[in-house]
C-alpha cells in the first residue's frame, strides 16, 4: 500500500447540471431563505493555490465530474492541482483536477489557444521560451464559482472558463491581427501528470478522430497513480475549424485518425479575430458515445453567460445551506471559500445515461435517478468532510455511500482505500471507507446495501494476510520490523475493526462483531506506560530502541509512522478514550499529556516529510491525524481547554490568502476541519453518532439540514476575546452536556451557546456531561 511521501438561477438554468440533484438542493436552500444575498461573492478559489494546499482556481460546479483550469505546471509536489500560486506561465487548459491531494493525477485533454506557428512541446518552467507556454499575470486573473478567466501576456488572447456537471465550456477572445493559419487550439493529448521523477504521463491505448470540420473526439488510458484509468472526450467549436493536423509522437498523420500514446491536434482557425470562439468538451469514463451524450446533454448550445450563470446558481444553491452571522468580510471569505472547497470532491462519475466504469473495468448501469462518484480521499475525509455531508448534504449520502460498496464488491483489491477514476491507488493506510459506512449505517441513513458490503470486509478484517494483516492478527500489533509505517498502522487498524464491528452488527454477524470490538483495543499494544508514548515493537515483542518520539522511525528502509511521529501518533485514539486514559493514569494524567502536546518544541528531524505542517507544538494542524486532537480535552473533563485550542486553530490556521491552509486541502477535509469547528462541532469518532462542542466562531449561524428543517447556532457574547463557553441550551432548554447527537441536530432546532471572555471549568466536567466513547454495539 502506498502513502502520499512514497509518491511525492433557475430550474432552467440548473438542468444544465446533468441530473447532479442539484435542482432538490437550490429549493432546500431557497425555503424561507428570504431576500437572497450573493454568497459567491465571498468564495475565493485562490486560496489554497499558494503554499503547500495544492488547489486549483478554475471552473466546477459542487460535485462536478469536470474542473477546467490553467495548468502551471504539471511535474512537482506543489503542483498536484495542476496550478501553483508561484507559477507566472501556464501550458493550457486542461478539464480534470484534483483538489489539494498530495499525489499528482489527471490533468485531462489539454487546450492550448494559440497565436503562431504550431509548437508541440510546452517548455519548461526554468524555459518556456520556445515552448507552447504562455505568460500571464495573477493580476489579469479571475476566479468565481464556477468562472475563470486570464489574458495571455504573449498572444494577447482571452481565455474564460466555465462549467456544467459534465462538461467544460471555454470562450477564447483573438487578438484583431490573429488571422490566417496562425491562430490556432493545440490539443495535447499526451499531457497529464508527472510522477516525482519527471516521467512523462504513461498513456497506453490513445486515439483521436476528426469528425466532420468542428468535432473532435478521443480516449485514452493513463497509468499514472490511478493505473489503468480511462478517459474519453468529443470536442466541439462554435465554428468550423479551417484545417486540422494530427500528431503522433510529434510528428504529423495523414488522414482524420491517430492510434498510439503520444497524441496531439491542431486545429486551425483562420477567422479567429471574427469574434469569440467557443469550445464545448464532454467527458467520460465509458466511451466516446458517452462523452457526447454527456455533452449533448449539458451543452446543447452555446450560450456561455447563461452557462456561467446557472453554474453560479448551483454554487449559491449549496453555499445558502449555511449562512452565517460573520464580523468581518474577512471571516466570510475564509468560510465560503471553505465551503466551496469542501463539494469539490467526491467527484461524478456517472454518465448522463447512468452507466459507469466500475472498478473491475466493466461498464455498469446505474438505476435511474441514481449516480456514482470518484475522487474519495479517504484517510482523509472521513473524519470531517463526510460527518459535514450528513448535516449539510444529506439527500446526497445515499449516492455517495452506497457507491463505496459497489467499489468494493466490484475491485480485486477489495474494500476501497483511496479510489480514483475507477481505480484503486491503494494510498495511504486502512480501509477507512468502513468508517464512512458505518457512520452512514448508525445515523441511519437508508439507500445504502450495507449487507453486500459486510463479505468484503469481513475477508479483509479475519482472511487477508497483505498489508500486515497476518500479524496483526496473530500478535495483536504490526511489528515494525517486518511492516512499513507499522506503528500507525496498528492504530488505524484498530479503529477500523471498530467501525467494522459496526457494520458486522448491521449485518447479523455477532460472534464476528464482537470479535471486531475486541481487537479494535489492539492499540494497547503499541503502547508503552512507561513513556506515555505509543512506540515501535518488533516481531518478539520488543521495544526498539534508541526511541525519540519526534523521529520519524527507527530505521532509514522505513519509517514506524504515517506521516506522523510518536507525538502526534500518540492521540490517533477516536473510540475508547476512556479506556485510553487509563493507560496513562486517567483523565488528568492524560489532560497533562494533551497540554505537553501543545506546549512542546515543534523542533522536527531533517527527514520529517511537508505534510507534518501546521505545528503547534508537536500537533500538527496541516495534517489529518491531529484534526480531532484539541476535541479530546472533553472526554478529560476539561472541555474549556478544547474551546481555547479550537478557537486558535481557526484564528491562526486558515486565512484569506492563497497561502492560506496550513497544509494540503486533501479534497475538501482541511476546509471541512474549518466549517464544522467554525459551527461549533466535531465528530471526534465518526462512527458513534454525536458531534462534540468546540468554541462556535460566529454569533449566528443557520444551517439547512433537510426539507423544512433548520438547525440554528446562536452565540451571544461572542468575541474575539470571548472563545469560552459559559453555557448551553437546546431548544430553549439548559444543556450541560459537551457534546450533542446526530439525530438531535439533524432534526432541526436552536443550540444556544452562551460566551465569555473567562473559562468556565464547570462546563462539561462532571463525568456524566463528558462525550460517550466505546459504547456498546447494538447487536
Amino acid at each position: 500500500m502506498l502513502t502520499r511521501r512514497t509518491l511525492l438561477g433557475g430550474t432552467a438554468g440548473l438542468a444544465l447540471l446533468g441530473g447532479s440533484g442539484l435542482p432538490v438542493a437550490a429549493a432546500w436552500a431557497r425555503e424561507g431563505a428570504g431576500e437572497r444575498e450573493d454568497l459567491t461573492r465571498w468564495v475565493d478559489p485562490f486560496i489554497g493555490t499558494g503554499g503547500h494546499g495544492h488547489t486549483y482556481p478554475g471552473a466546477t460546479v459542487p460535485f462536478g465530474m469536470v474542473q477546467l483550469s490553467p495548468d502551471t505546471d504539471n511535474g512537482r509536489w506543489d503542483s498536484c492541482s495542476g496550478y501553483h500560486q508561484d507559477d507566472r506561465t501556464l501550458m493550457g487548459f486542461s478539464h480534470t483536477h484534483l483538489s489539494g491531494t498530495g499525489v499528482g493525477d489527471m490533468l485531462d485533454v489539454l487546450v492550448v489557444p494559440r497565436v503562431g506557428p504550431v509548437v508541440l512541446q510546452p517548455g519548461s518552467l526554468e524555459a518556456p521560451e520556445g515552448g507552447y507556454r504562455a505568460r500571464f499575470d495573477h493580476a489579469d486573473e479571475q476566479a468565481t464559482p464556477g468562472y475563470y478567466r486570464v489574458r495571455l501576456k504573449d498572444s494577447g488572447i482571452a481565455a474564460e472558463l466555465t462549467a456544467t456537471a459534465r462538461a467544460g465550456l471555454h470562450r477564447y477572445t483573438f487578438p484583431a491581427g490573429a488571422t490566417g493559419d496562425g491562430a490556432h487550439l493545440l490539443i495535447d493529448f499526451h499531457h497529464g501528470m508527472q510522477d516525482k521523477h519527471g516521467v512523462p504521463t504513461r498513456v497506453t491505448d490513445a486515439s483521436l478522430k476528426l469528425v466532420g470540420n468542428d468535432t473532435l473526439v478521443g480516449g485514452r488510458r493513463v497509468h499514472q497513480w490511478a493505473d489503468g484509468r480511462h478517459i474519453y472526450f468529443a470536442l466541439k467549436l462554435s465554428r468550423p475549424f479551417t484545417t486540422a493536423q494530427l500528431y503522433s509522437d510529434d510528428q504529423p498523420v495523414a488522414g482524420d485518425q491517430a492510434a498510439g500514446t503520444n497524441l496531439k491536434c491542431a486545429l486551425h482557425i483562420a477567422d479567429a479575430a471574427k469574434g469569440p470562439l467557443l469550445v464545448k468538451v464532454g467527458l467520460s469514463a465509458v466511451d466516446v458515445d458517452g462523452a457526447l451524450r454527456n455533452l449533448q446533454a449539458d451543452l446543447p448550445g452555446w450560450d456561455f453567460d447563461r452557462v456561467r450563470g446557472a453554474a453560479r446558481d448551483a454554487w449559491q444553491a449549496e453555499l445558502s445551506r449555511i449562512r452565517i452571522d460573520a464580523d468581518s468580510d474577512v471571516d466570510r471569505r475564509i468560510f465560503y471559500s471553505a465551503l466551496y472547497h469542501a463539494l469539490l470532491a467526491p467527484t461524478l462519475f456517472s454518465d448522463v445515461d447512468g452507466r459507469y466504469r466500475g472498478m473491475d473495468d466493466a461498464v455498469h448501469q446505474m438505476p435511474a435517478g441514481r449516480h456514482t462518484y470518484s475522487t474519495y480521499s479517504l484517510w482523509d475525509t472521513y473524519r470531517a468532510l463526510h460527518p459535514l455531508f450528513t448535516l449539510v448534504q444529506p439527500e446526497r449520502v445515499p449516492d455517495l455511500v452506497d457507491g463505496l460498496v459497489r467499489m468494493a464488491v466490484e475491485s480485486p483489491a477489495g474494500p476501497p482505500v483511496w479510489p480514483l477514476q475507477g481505480r484503486e491507488t491503494g494510498c495511504m493506510i486502512g480501509w477507512h471507507s468502513a468508517v464512512v459506512l458505518a457512520e452512514a449505517q448508525a445515523k441511519g441513513f437508508k439507500g445504502i446495501d450495507y449487507k453486500a458490503a459486510w463479505p468484503v470486509f469481513r475477508k479483509r478484517a479475519f482472511e487477508d494476510t497483505t498489508l500486515g494483516m497476518g500479524e496483526y492478527r496473530r500478535l495483536g500489533y504490526i511489528p515494525s520490523d517486518t511492516v512499513d509505517e507499522a506503528v500507525s498502522r496498528t492504530l488505524e487498524y484498530a479503529y477500523d475493526d471498530w467501525a467494522m464491528a459496526h457494520l458486522a452488527a448491521g449485518a447479523g454477524a455477532r460472534d464476528d462483531a464482537r470479535a471486531l470490538v475486541d481487537r479494535s483495543r489492539n492499540y494497547r499494544h503499541v503502547f508503552d506506560p512507561a513513556l506515555t508514548f505509543v512506540r515501535a515493537r518488533d516481531s518478539a515483542g520488543k521495544w526498539i530502541e534508541p526511541f525519540d518520539p519526534r523521529a520519524m522511525g527507527h530505521m532509514k528502509k522505513w519509517r514506524d509512522f504515517t506521516e506522523s511521529n510518536a507525538w502526534q501518533a500518540t492521540f490517533l485514539n477516536q473510540h475508547d478514550l476512556y479506556g485510553y486514559m487509563g493507560l496513562f493514569g486517567g483523565p488528568e494524567a492524560f489532560e497533562r499529556k494533551l497540554d505537553e502536546l501543545f506546549t512542546t518544541s515543534s523542533e522536527m528531524p531533517a527527514d520529517a516529510p511537508p505534510d507534518i505542517a501546521g505545528l503547534v507544538g508537536q500537533y500538527a494542524h496541516g495534517n489529518e491525524p491531529s484534526h480531532h486532537v484539541a476535541y479530546l480535552y472533553a472526554y478529560a473533563g476539561a472541555h474549556h481547554k478544547t474551546q481555547a485550542r479550537v478557537r486558535i486553530l481557526l484564528r491562526t490556521m486558515h486565512q484569506d490568502k492563497p497561502d492560506g491552509l496550513a497544509g494540503n486541502e486533501d479534497c475538501g477535509q482541511m476546509s471541512a476541519w474549518y466549517l464544522m469547528s467554525a459551527l461549533g462541532l466535531y465528530a471526534v469518532d465518526p462512527v458513534t453518532p454525536i458531534y462534540v462542542f468546540g468554541s462556535p466562531l460566529f454569533r449566528r449561524a443557520e444551517v439547512v439540514v433537510g426539507p423544512g428543517r433548520r438547525l440554528v447556532v446562536e452565540a451571544p457574547g461572542n468575541g474575539a476575546d470571548s472563545p469560552y463557553i459559559q453555557s448551553v441550551s437546546w431548544n430553549g432548554a439548559a444543556y450541560t452536556k459537551s457534546w450533542i447527537s446526530h439525530a438531535s441536530l439533524a432534526a432541526g432546532g436552536r443550540l444556544t451557546f452562551q460566551m465569555g471572555a473567562k473559562p468556565n471549568p464547570r462546563f462539561g466536567a462532571d463525568p456524566a456531561d463528558r462525550p460517550p466513547s466505546f459504547t456498546p454495539v447494538k447487536m
